[in-house]
């Protein structure tokens, strides 16, 4: 069983790619409100929302548990792609190395597709995939494609 691995999971989003994309890379402080149930506070450590770099501090609850993600922003402004490395936080636990990587790819002038891939490094062979993380990224898309469908 590899240590190394990817997973990666498409979801199909009635907004226009820009307001998606403006969301998830520099109005985080909005998630929370569109994602309750899910995100309960998300604080900048160092940096602001938006520069390539900052540093942020995730709190949210998965499978029942508060978790906390401290991670660092990269930005790929060309390719409408935003990845968050993992610096500290739960998910560290059992991963040696844990990389989300959210790209907004346009449809049309309405909708677009949320592209999520997970690259991860498993501290041993023992350690499941970390599946519920990459679903939980396509439950909180789902809710902030809600929650911008009623503004």
């Amino acid at each position: 069983m590899a240590l190394v691995g990817k997973l990666e999971a498409e979801v199909d989003v009635k907004v226009p790619a820009d307001k998606l994309l403006c969301i998830i890379r520099s109005e985080n402080h909005r998630i929370p409100e569109a994602a309750s149930n899910h995100i309960h506070t998300i604080e900048v450590h160092e940096g602001d929302w938006e520069t390539h770099g900052s540093i942020k501090l995730w709190t949210y609850t998965i499978d029942g548990k508060v978790e906390i993600f401290k991670e660092k922003l990269v930005v790929d402004e060309a390719n409408k792609r935003i990845t968050m490395e993992a610096l500290e936080g739960h998910v560290l636990e059992e991963l040696k190395s844990y990389k989300m990587t959210y790209q907004v790819l346009p449809k049309t002038d309405e909708s677009c597709m949320a592209k999520i891939t997970v690259d991860y490094e498993k501290l041993n062979e023992n350690v499941p995939e970390p599946n519920k993380y990459l679903q939980f990224v396509v439950n909180v898309t789902k809710d902030i494609e809600s929650h911008l469908l009623k503004a």
